[in-house]
């Protein structure tokens, strides 16, 4: 199952996402937020994951015109911009999520978010602002932020390994109390020895403290179809 790219319009640029669906599709929609680089070969192929499943998915790109980098400090730049723009972020968040409410005809209360590094915290931002998608997962993401938790009114899931360098144990312990304290439903996975990118079988060439781990993957990725189960759509 193979999608399509798909311009939308993210208010001040022009974007290109990642549309797939299977012909059976559900009334479900799974947002995908991209990492740091922008929207690649992993998402896309996570996208076609969602399709042969019997979701709607989106690849949304939150850099515009499908930038893509190679470099991190070319990363570090686009991510440090859009970080420095609140506002502007969280705009070019829910501009991928109505280009997949348009192009599936869903309510966003019938998709869910789930993001990579960059992506996780993205939609973490998105759920922190009170928009009410069906969940948000975050996959290997920074877990701070300036907005409290308070507007929270979805499920979240965070995947993460206690050796990942962007999300210390003193942060998750941190993000841990805050859910609590706001009565958020969340679910902690947490996975030993596991650094960041651990999602992505490409990310070995990034240095240390990142890696692929395979058995990581299958089981946070297991944990995220079986949360798109637990709610149905509405």
């Amino acid at each position: 199952m193979r999608g399509v790219e798909r311009r939308y319009d993210a208010g001040d640029t022009d974007s290109v996402g990642y549309y797939a669906a299977g012909e059976s599709a559900t009334k479900t929609g799974v947002l995908l937020l991209h990492e740091a680089p922008g929207l690649g070969p992993h998402m896309r192929r996570r996208a076609d994951m969602l399709a042969s499943l019997g979701y709607h998915a989106f690849a949304a790109d939150l850099y515009g015109a499908g930038q893509l980098v190679k470099e991190p400090a070319q990363a570090r730049a686009l991510v440090g911009a859009l970080k420095a723009q609140p506002d502007l972020l969280l705009a070019r968040v829910e501009a991928g999520l109505q280009a997949l409410a348009d192009a599936a005809q869903l309510d966003v209360g019938c998709i869910a978010v789930a993001g990579y590094c960059f992506g996780g915290w993205c939609g973490l931002e998105l759920a922190r602002s009170g928009v009410p998608v069906k969940s948000a997962t975050v996959f290997h993401g920074a877990l701070t932020s300036e907005r409290g938790a308070a507007a929270i009114n979805t499920s979240l899931m965070v995947c993460v390994g206690d050796a990942d360098p962007f999300s210390p144990m003193s942060q998750i312990h941190g993000f841990q109390q805050d859910m609590s304290t706001a009565g958020v439903d969340y679910q902690l996975c947490l996975f030993g020895g596991v650094g960041h990118g651990f999602t992505d079988p490409d990310i070995h060439e990034a240095g240390p403290g990142f890696g692929y781990n395979a058995k990581a993957d299958a089981c946070s990725w297991g944990a995220f179809i079986s949360l798109l189960g637990e709610t149905p759509a509405a």
